[in-house]
């Protein structure tokens, strides 16, 4: 017999409330799943607990993982030059922009996840299905911009780690870029997906070293707190500029496609599904009901510890640098280095730890995520959990963006002006796709029960809004000159 769709209370964000699960509801689910017998002894890769029932605080632990690594990713080097950047320039003043942020990254990542969960499928696949042909070939050129800007973005993360491992005395930066970049194309190509998650999930925690560094390094907290409930807007250029920059590496459009595609990836390793991802609607009430709150959670906890990062680099930056005077900051590398002379040389290697980390992290990301939407969109076979003779051209773009970043990272290239390209791509892809994320999830006939609510509608499209606000701004303000 085949799953009866979820009757679910549509939450805010257009999924069900979270519920407890009940012994009853649990043995229907495990009668009703299809392939009972052998789903009930199959556990998928990705476990690191060693069953879906037992206590609440297991099935979270389990969840973790697609939400939590888009989160991390976020804050990638090129992300914490800009961070640090804003809090050595002008002090807590930006620290109001995490606040702001953190509700817009929550719904704009949980509609994304919420299009996998819903319909098994791709944003790129789904965006084919939305789309005529004039839309689709839109779309088309607005990812080959983004598979050009985030392998420039993977150069000068790559030139990021290098320099962060000279930092640390550990040898030559192109040295480390090369060894980084093979690694992590390798690891790519080669590993299975349960190990490259295992692998991303590690990385996360390199990120912890910024709220160490910030609790060491700061003393007036009433200060913070003010700076972070009561905006500091200056109506000049430079502040202009930095804000934008600042929304525009919070917001960027690799997320969207990264959440949907990681997330989809853990469903084919769930043993409900065989190889494929399956949809909530084709699970037993149960199921979904948990998958749909652990997703949930995840996506949550995943980007508030982004703009957690985000928010304790500015304090850290704005009560060390700032208050010297050290306010010309164009690297992560460089906001490590300087300071060294104000927070000791424990504090400095920790926050090149956390940027090593962060970079190691965000290259596979940023190379799969719009590899991932073009795969889609041409209707080609894409995943980690795939080899590289079933996906072929997914893995060609993921190599584009790897090796040709790693290339682009050997040949002196100023990681400024790449960052800066890599903003005006971003500052102009990220309004258009949200338009196209916000059209699929409110299609009925593609989300079926798990179309977007009131506040998913609301949230979504004043970001797309303020994105837009922010590309125009970009321009308006002179952003784009090098």
């Amino acid at each position: 017999m085949g799953a009866t769709p979820p009757q679910v209370s549509l939450g805010p964000f257009g999924l069900g409330s979270p519920m407890a699960t009940t012994p009853e509801e649990e043995a229907a689910s495990a009668s009703t799943d299809d392939g009972p017998a052998q789903s009930a002894t199959r556990t998928s890769e990705l476990d690191l607990t060693k069953a879906s029932t037992g206590p609440v605080w297991r099935q979270y632990l389990r969840a973790m993982g697609p939400g939590l690594v888009t989160g991390a990713s976020d804050d990638d080097p090129s992300g914490i030059a800009t961070y640090s950047q804003a809090g050595a320039t002008y002090g807590l003043a930006f620290l109001w922009t995490a606040l702001l942020t953190w509700p817009l990254m929550v719904a704009v990542q949980e509609i994304s996840d919420r299009t996998a969960l819903a319909t098994g499928t791709g944003l790129g696949e789904l965006a084919v299905k939305q789309f005529h042909r004039a839309g689709r070939a839109i779309l088309a050129v607005l990812l080959v911009a983004l598979v050009v800007a985030n392998a420039l973005n993977v150069a000068a993360d790559l030139v990021a780690v290098g320099s962060g491992m000279q930092l640390l005395h550990a040898g030559p930066t192109w040295l480390w870029a090369l060894a980084a970049g093979g690694l992590i194309t390798t690891l790519l190509v080669l590993g299975s997906f349960a190990r490259i998650a295992f692998v991303f999930k590690l990385l996360c925690a390199a990120l912890l070293a910024y709220l160490v560094v910030a609790v060491l390094v700061t003393h007036q907290w009433g200060s913070v707190l003010s700076h972070t409930l009561i905006p500091h807007v200056e109506l000049n250029k430079a502040y202009l500029q930095l804000l934008v920059a600042v929304l525009g590496t919070t917001i960027s459009p690799y997320l969207f496609f990264w959440q949907s595609a990681h997330r989809l990836e853990e469903m084919r390793e769930e043993p409900e599904g065989g190889a494929k991802a399956q949809p909530l609607g084709q699970q037993s009430p149960a199921r979904a009901r948990r998958k749909q709150r652990t997703s949930r959670l995840d996506v949550f906890v995943g980007m508030t510890f982004s703009n957690l990062v985000m928010f304790a680099i500015i304090v850290a930056t704005a009560e060390t640098l700032h208050v010297h005077n050290e306010t010309d900051i164009q690297s992560a590398a460089q906001a490590a280095e300087a300071l060294k002379p104000f927070a000791g040389h424990f504090a400095s290697a920790i926050f090149a730890l956390g940027f090593i980390g962060s970079g190691l992290l965000a290259i596979p990301v940023l190379a799969g995520a719009g590899s991932v939407g073009m795969a889609g969109l041409l209707g080609k076979r894409w995943g980690f959990s795939r080899s590289v003779r079933k996906a072929p051209v997914f893995y060609g773009l993921v190599a584009l963006g790897t090796v040709g970043g790693t290339a682009l990272s050997l040949l002196n290239v100023n990681p400024i002006k790449l960052l800066v390209f890599v903003a005006v791509i971003n500052g102009v892809a990220a309004a258009p796709f949200l338009i196209v994320v916000m059209w699929i999830s409110s299609n009925e006939r593609l989300m079926g029960d798990y179309v977007n609510g009131r506040a998913a509608k609301v949230l979504g499209w004043l970001t797309a809004v303020i994105m837009a606000a922010a590309a125009i701004a970009l321009f308006a303000t002179g952003g784009v000159s090098l």
